[in-house]
């Protein structure tokens, strides 16, 4: 799913982004391009991340192994 935000405002180190509706993010600017400026689409693919998900099981079932001395 593509989510399109507007960049409202860059207020310090963040940047208030708002939907066509009523919903505002605020975003570490440090995470943006730094050539974005206010007026600016920003456009994020949500999804989920199976393969991620996968690998962080495993290093959590290593590390207790680790704990647990098995």
């Amino acid at each position: 799913m593509k989510v399109i935000l507007t960049i409202d405002r860059l207020e310090g180190d963040k940047a208030v982004l708002k939907d066509n509706g009523e919903h505002t993010i605020v975003w570490p600017r440090q995470k943006m391009p730094e050539e974005f400026k206010e007026g600016d689409s920003v456009v994020f693919d949500i999804g989920s991340n199976p393969e991620g998900e996968k690998a962080d099981r495993n290093q959590a079932k290593d590390i207790l192994n680790e704990i647990l001395d098995i």
